[in-house]
């Protein structure tokens, strides 16, 4: 059975969000008439509404255990499938490392011109583990040592998670510093919902 996604298009390409406990995001941008698919779910549809009238340029994984669908996908394009990757050739986004360690390898990415900031796991959007009423969630195993990767972006107008809606505004940038801030005051509050949205997730 498909899971029901909300599909939301912007300025600079289009995010779906599919509607279930890990709210899971996949995102595409465009830039010169060419479009870079971001940790996509093959969601009935989705893809090629993205991709649209634009050239496929390559699928973008910034997670190392978020496979997804961006193999089958990026075959299926006939694009590259760049799996953490150091640069984006041809591109305006600047990868850089989120999380590298024997456990958790993640890149960011950052298109400066239209300060857009995309982070596959490290922060979320998820509304039921966002902290301190920011609507950013930091994952929960990070919430001791928040991901310092993530401290120089305090100018932030748009924000795309690998888990939840993409959020649009001026001030995320402050809203991920206080999220960062606060994680750690805010770990119990976090520990007594993951049983629950573990529940709903198997459900």
């Amino acid at each position: 059975m498909s899971t029901k996604t909300k599909f939301e298009k912007f300025e600079f390409g289009s995010s779906w969000t599919q509607l279930e406990s890990m709210a899971r995001g996949s995102h595409a941008l465009v830039h010169d008439g060419r479009v870079w698919l971001i940790d996509p779910v093959d969601s009935e549809g989705d893809v090629e509404r993205a991709v649209g009238d634009n050239e496929p340029a390559g699928v973008i994984q910034l997670l190392d255990r978020h496979n997804r669908d961006n193999a089958a996908i990026a075959e299926r394009l006939d694009v590259p499938h760049l799996r953490l990757p150091i640069n984006v050739p041809e591109s305006p986004f600047t990868p850089f490392p989120v999380i590298n360690n024997r456990i958790w390898h993640e890149v960011g990415l950052w298109w400066p011109e239209h300060k857009i900031l995309v982070v596959a796991e490290a922060i979320g959007t998820n509304e039921a583990l966002a902290v301190a009423g920011t609507g950013i969630a930091v994952h929960p195993a990070l919430r001791l040592t928040p991901p310092r990767a993530l401290r120089p972006y305090t100018e932030v107008n748009h924000l795309l998670t690998g888990h939840g809606r993409p959020h649009h505004s001026a001030d995320l940038g402050e809203r991920i510093q206080r999220a960062l801030d606060k994680s750690r005051c805010d770990l119990p509050r976090t520990l007594v919902r993951i049983p629950g949205m573990i529940r709903a997730a198997r459900a």
